[in-house]
């Protein structure tokens, strides 16, 4: 088992975009580490106070992730940091080494991790 983490900055508090944006998110994370939705064991999900048209998860379900366990929670408010992140950190099945799993943080959200971004 291993966790993939992974990011993206909305560009605005709207529903749709959530949607969008973390169905593209989760669909890079499976595809950049050959992974498929039966090697998801859960996902947790963490959205800057600032994000409040939707559930990450919501988004995940519409995506096609309907038997994955999820969850949300609202991440800390530090001043100065990010806004309109939602973060992601997925268990998955694989026979990926730790250094061989790919993180993704999309648009925005590289400055997070540029160690991790390519």
């Amino acid at each position: 088992m291993r966790a993939v983490r992974g990011a993206v900055q909305l560009l605005a508090d709207d529903r749709e975009e959530m949607h969008r944006e973390v169905a593209a998110l989760l669909a890079e994370v499976l595809e950049t580490n050959s992974l498929t939705i039966d090697s998801v064991i859960s996902a947790f999900f963490t959205v800057t106070p600032d994000l409040v048209s939707e559930f990450p998860a919501a988004a995940a379900r519409l995506a096609g992730w309907t038997g994955v366990p999820l969850m949300c929670a609202v991440e800390i408010a530090v001043p100065g940091s990010l806004p309109r992140v939602v973060r992601a950190m997925i268990h998955v099945e694989t026979h990926l080494e730790r250094g061989q799993i790919s993180h993704i943080y999309r648009g925005g959200a590289r400055v997070l991790r540029p160690d991790l971004a390519p």
